[in-house]
């Protein structure tokens, strides 16, 4: 029988599993990766909270961010848009003084601006109708990091379209790291025991 040769950026842990190589090494990463990350959100403060936390990731790694989220969700009251909407500017004051979250005036405006365009937002039918109208018929089948595409012509349409009702931060490349983070997409690695395991996409 032939031998299976590996999988290229997967790394088997003691546990058995495959992981990618961001994942593997890092204790807080491979806990977001083995339970979180891929996995379906669709209600409106989840799919905010995943909003506004990718838009602070933007130019730093995703791992500052996942460590500082507890602080993000205490600061930015549990990321309830309702909320977040009506921080007025004490609370951007208070959030420049917060060292625990990610000092950005641009970005922490723009998460309350975001607040708002989800209440808007409302009227349409809501965020999660909107984030999720854009998933695509088929998903990418990755069996290298290099195969991972960082926008698709979804992210590039909900981007347009969330920017046109006021939204912020909201790029393609944003809006597809958002896309795989929710389950939209699935860009688990094939040979990952995550693969196929949102219920979403199947593992082929």
């Amino acid at each position: 029988m032939a031998e299976i040769a590996p999988v290229p950026d997967l790394v088997v842990g003691a546990d058995g599993l495959a992981r990618p190589l961001w994942a593997a090494s890092d204790e807080l990463l491979r806990a977001y990766y083995d339970t979180e990350w891929g996995m379906p959100i669709r209600d409106e403060t989840g799919l905010f909270e995943r909003l506004s936390l990718e838009a602070f990731q933007s130019g730093l790694s995703w791992a500052i961010v996942l460590r500082k989220r507890p602080a993000f969700r205490e600061a930015f009251a549990g990321f309830d848009p309702d909320a977040v909407a009506a921080f007025g500017d004490d609370d951007v004051e208070r959030l420049l003084g917060d060292a625990r979250i990610v000092r950005n005036r641009a970005k922490i405006l723009a998460t309350i601006g975001n607040a708002r365009a989800t209440i808007a937002l409302r009227e349409e039918g809501g965020l999660a109708d909107l984030i999720w109208r854009h998933r695509p018929s088929e998903t990418p089948v990755p069996t290298t990091l290099a195969d991972i595409p960082t926008t698709s012509p979804e992210s590039v349409a909900l981007s347009k379209a969330l920017k046109a009702r006021g939204f912020r931060f909201v790029g393609p490349t944003t809006m597809f790291a958002l896309m795989e983070a929710v389950g939209i997409v699935d860009t688990h690695l094939m040979g990952s025991h995550r693969r196929g395991t949102s219920g979403v996409w199947s593992a082929t």
